[in-house]
């Protein structure tokens, strides 16, 4: 019996052994098998994370920190330039623009653009409509163009009211083609931004390497009246006498005051006489058509001689009004008008294609003789 009872012990002892060992062995395998699901968990997490971003912070051209959505597809200018850049880079994704176009030059635009409500501009004569801009639910108001005084202040105040992301990126002529590439990458355009950088970087180029050859002897001087008058005039340094200092003229007309508003300052015709330009280059509207007529104008060499023209506009002036994109093609045109031997280019090529390029336009051989009617060399 006592042998019995040492056997049953003994075979106890063994089945606990083999049980725990069993037990362990399995515990360790769960182990191991948890942990891969862990690692697999949180790495799987981690990407679901990175593809469900759906914003990202800018940094705008002020300073500002501000977040946008990483895929912009409904945008609002701030004005009148912001909508010709914008249009240029991404005519599909705007929901409004500034103002209407004239009427002469709503040729150049698709019923789908001519169709936007306006909201006006945050700065200049048309007040911006908060309100409508609310109502159209763009992700982003973008605003470009020059640094202006407290333009930080005023874009955290706009958004702030309208609870709608503001940026600010300088445009100007210096400054365009890191603008556009900007734009591009921003609006997933790159393709169109980079082709805007790269025209505008040739014209520039041209530009400087024309201006630098020419000499006191043969520099120019040209006066750009605007104005029913062509007495507005603006000083060197004005974002409107751009293209004059990139061809290297001289502006003929000394205005004491830099003033980048779009009238300038008003000049009196015995200033013009006194001055008596080379050439004389007018805005659309202006006496062009009266300069022979008139017992000022007619006096002066520029008339005489024939050197005063008609600034080429459609859907906006070459020189100005507004400073825009139309500055790009105004200076080939004017290096190629007065300086044909430093600027030896097909002038009509080049300015269809830039018709095509930034007005998604084709200029027809026709339009671009009528663009020129006013403003090529008289033999």
């Amino acid at each position: 019996m006592k042998k019995i009872w040492i056997l049953a012990l003994v075979l106890v002892m063994v089945i606990g052994m083999t049980t725990t060992g069993c037990t362990s062995t399995s515990a360790g395998e769960n182990t191991a098998t948890t942990t891969e699901a862990v690692t697999e968990t949180t790495a799987a997490e981690t990407t679901t994370e990175a593809e469900a971003a759906t914003t990202f912070i800018f940094t705008d051209d002020l300073g500002r920190e501000v977040e946008l959505p990483v895929s912009i597809e409904r945008v609002a200018p701030s004005g009148s330039l912001a909508t010709i850049i914008l249009y240029a880079i991404a005519p599909d994704k705007l929901v409004s623009i500034a103002r209407q176009p004239d009427e002469a030059y709503q040729k150049y635009y698709p019923a789908s653009y001519l169709s936007l409500p306006s909201t006006g501009q945050i700065y200049g004569k048309q007040d911006i409509n908060l309100e409508e801009l609310i109502n159209l639910q763009p992700q982003v108001i973008i605003d470009l163009g020059d640094i202006k005084e407290d333009m930080a202040a005023d874009m955290d105040a706009y958004q702030e009211q309208v609870g709608i992301p503001i940026i600010f990126i300088e445009a100007t002529t210096a400054t365009y083609p890191e603008a556009f590439k900007k734009l591009g990458t921003l609006l997933g355009e790159e393709a169109q931004g980079e082709a805007m950088a790269e025209f505008t970087e040739e014209t520039m180029a041209r530009a400087a390497a024309a201006s630098a050859q020419i000499t006191d002897e043969n520099r120019l001087s040209v006066m750009f009246g605007t104005g029913e008058s062509g007495l507005n005039c603006n000083a060197k340094g004005s974002i409107h006498c751009t293209v004059l200092e990139a061809v290297g003229v001289d502006n003929a007309i000394v205005v004491p005051e830099v003033s980048n508003k779009g009238g300038g300052n008003t000049v009196t015709m015995e200033e013009v006489i006194s001055a008596d330009p080379d050439v004389i280059l007018l805005d659309v509207g202006g006496p062009y058509a009266t300069l022979t007529e008139d017992s000022y104008w007619s006096g002066l060499r520029a008339v005489k001689d024939g050197n005063y023209y008609e600034i080429p506009s459609g859907p906006y002036n070459f020189l100005s009004n507004p400073p825009s994109i139309n500055q790009i093609i105004g200076i080939d045109w004017l290096g190629n008008l007065l300086y044909p031997d430093l600027y030896d280019i097909d002038i009509a090529a080049r300015i269809q294609a830039f018709y095509k390029l930034f007005w998604h336009y084709d200029l027809s051989d026709e339009e671009v003789n009528q663009l020129l009617a006013n403003s090529t060399f008289r033999e």
